[in-house]
């Protein structure tokens, strides 16, 4: 009851009509922990438009309740916002990791983000992306 709730409260918090598709792919969101590609996506789903899954991810990320991470050339992976991020702006200050073993993207937040100043530049946005060893590929080994 309390992840539906929440669901509610969140599609309602980003000016949201609550249809029960849009449910159905949010719920997908709060069962993962890291950034889930659109494969990952379409495979949960039970019944599907894709036109309407197309729809319902592009208006998410519009309305600052998903972010869309592109790791150098691989395809998309989504991952939920913060509280912080709206339609106008999103306000992500962690590093997008990719485990070079699991392929595994994950949003790590950081202490401290680096805060460039650029001479003669205004910078709208700022993506810090690394690859390595995720911590659970580590404990494997």
């Amino acid at each position: 009851m309390l992840q539906y709730d929440n669901m509610k409260n969140l599609l309602k918090d980003k000016k949201l009509s609550e249809t029960p598709f849009r449910k159905e792919v949010l719920a997908i969101f709060m069962n993962y922990k890291n950034a889930i590609p659109m494969a990952v996506i379409e495979k949960d789903l039970k019944d599907y438009n894709r036109i309407t899954l197309y729809r319902t991810i592009k208006i998410f990320l519009e309305k600052g309740l998903i972010h869309e991470i592109t790791m150098s050339g691989d395809a998309s992976n989504y991952a939920l916002c913060q509280d912080s991020c709206s339609s106008e702006q999103h306000q992500h200050q962690h590093v997008h990791f990719k485990c070079s073993q699991c392929e595994m993207v994950t949003c790590v937040e950081v202490a401290e983000f680096p805060n460039l100043n650029l001479p003669n530049y205004q910078i709208e946005q700022l993506e810090i992306q690394a690859t390595g060893v995720c911590e659970s590929c580590l404990l494997e080994k």
